[in-house]
């Protein structure tokens, strides 16, 4: 009886044994495959959607936009890419397959190494060189003419700015922003082509600064309060707005952007020195606020032609402890400007650049407001113009015309005289 116990209880220790290793082996299994399915964001859905890919952008009455609601959130991206180990590189989802998917749910094309070394006839069309490295200009097969800026091997700029870029351009579409038309990723190469833009550029006149001003506010205002999630760019500088054929400006250069969202965490600083927001530097926190301090650095350069590397913020301290209390902006005015602008209009666009750089941020306008206060100094300046057209009319009608009348008759008189000598 004893033995018979015992045979069962091993029976029964076995059994048990045999269990516990099959739920132990179909747990790691089912981990596994479900570890493997999360490690690619494009299919942690099962529809290629990462959840909040579904976040629309919508148009926001300013500037022309659409809603791309097949968009993908770039932080998530980065983060999932991170996951991957070192011993797989971020950049795998890039390979072929992942690639083409991403082509087609952005809606931007995809062109090959040797696509882009005919259109730059060799990389020999060289426009000039950047932080993330050469920029050429570019002839497509379409005859569409082009730029493709090149990321360097040694750019300042990295794989997560590229990427970054890519992945915002996709969904976002502003009249104010340059438009990403295709991308290269192939021979370890990285490359992103844009719309073609202006080669020379000649001295902005005031009616040009004042339109470059009122496009940025604008291309900005997208950014901030039409983009879903809304984007701070992060890097807000002249170097970054490029005019196009019609002399309309677009905030280009998206590599450090960000979508806004607040996880606590912080990178090192980033930017360009003399557009950074002093309060960003101290606390290593970027906020819309941060954009609108560069805006307005950007605005003080439109006035003076300084370089905000230079010494421009010194010149805008001196300035506005001016004796007559609203700013002496006239006596840092580009001296191309000088009895070529209204002073008037000088004032109203330095006051609003000198809000736009107040020390605290709470203190700096919203985009919104800076677009509207812009939008009106434009909107005076056009009515003024037309009430001078109006008058001039009026006073060519009444009395240049009789003086013109005189002329015609002293010139038929001379020729009549002309022709009885003849004779």
């Amino acid at each position: 009886m004893g033995k018979q116990a015992d045979f069962l209880v091993a029976i029964g220790i076995t059994v048990g044994v045999a269990i516990g290793i099959s739920v132990a082996v179909f747990a790691f299994i089912v981990i596994r495959f479900y570890r493997k399915r999360m490690r690619n964001p494009l299919h942690a859905n099962g529809n290629g959607m990462s959840p909040s890919a579904a976040l629309p952008i919508r148009t926001n009455g300013i500037g022309i936009s659409m809603d791309f609601s097949d968009s993908i959130s770039t932080s998530e991206i980065v983060h999932e890419s991170q996951q991957q180990g070192k011993t797989s590189s971020p950049w795998a989802w890039w390979g072929h397959q992942d690639g083409d998917l991403f082509a087609s749910r952005s809606g931007i094309p995809r062109y090959t190494y040797k696509d882009v070394q005919k259109a730059t006839q060799n990389f020999t069309t060289v426009l000039g060189q950047g932080s993330f490295g050469p920029v050429y200009k570019a002839t497509m097969p379409t005859g569409e003419t082009v730029a493709v800026k090149v990321l360097a091997s040694n750019s300042k700029q990295g794989e997560k700015e590229f990427q970054t870029e890519v992945l915002l351009l996709a969904r976002l579409h502003h009249r104010n922003l340059v438009n990403l038309v295709g991308y290269c990723v192939d021979k370890g190469q990285r490359m992103l082509i844009y719309e073609f833009m202006r080669e020379n550029h000649h001295v902005l006149s005031w009616d040009e600064r004042l339109q470059v001003a009122h496009d940025v506010s604008h291309g900005i205002e997208y950014l901030h309060e039409g983009a879903v999630p809304p984007v701070i760019h992060r890097d807000l500088k002249s170097a970054n707005i490029l005019l196009d054929q019609t002399m309309r400006a677009k905030v280009a250069d998206f590599g450090l952007s960000k979508e806004e969202v607040l996880d606590g965490r912080h990178s090192g600083l980033k930017g360009t020195y003399g557009y950074i927001d002093p309060e960003y530097m101290s606390t290593n926190r970027f906020t819309k606020k941060s954009d609108i301090y560069s805006f307005g650095i950007i605005l003080f350069e439109l006035l003076t032609a300084i370089n905000p590397q230079q010494g421009l913020s010194d010149y805008i301290d001196l300035a506005a402890m001016s004796a007559d209390g609203k700013g002496g902006w006239d006596e840092i005015l580009d001296q191309n400007l000088v009895g070529k602008c209204d002073l008037e209009e000088v004032q109203l666009l330095a006051t609003i650049a000198y809000r736009c750089t107040q020390k605290v941020p709470r203190k700096r306008p919203s985009i919104g407001d800076v677009s509207l206060a812009i939008s009106r100094i434009r909107q005076r300046r056009l009515t003024k113009r037309d009430t001078s057209l109006s008058l001039s009319s009026i006073s060519f009608t009444r009395g240049e015309i009789p003086h013109i009348v005189k002329q015609i008759k002293h010139q038929q008189i001379e020729l009549s005289s002309m022709a009885s000598i003849k004779e």
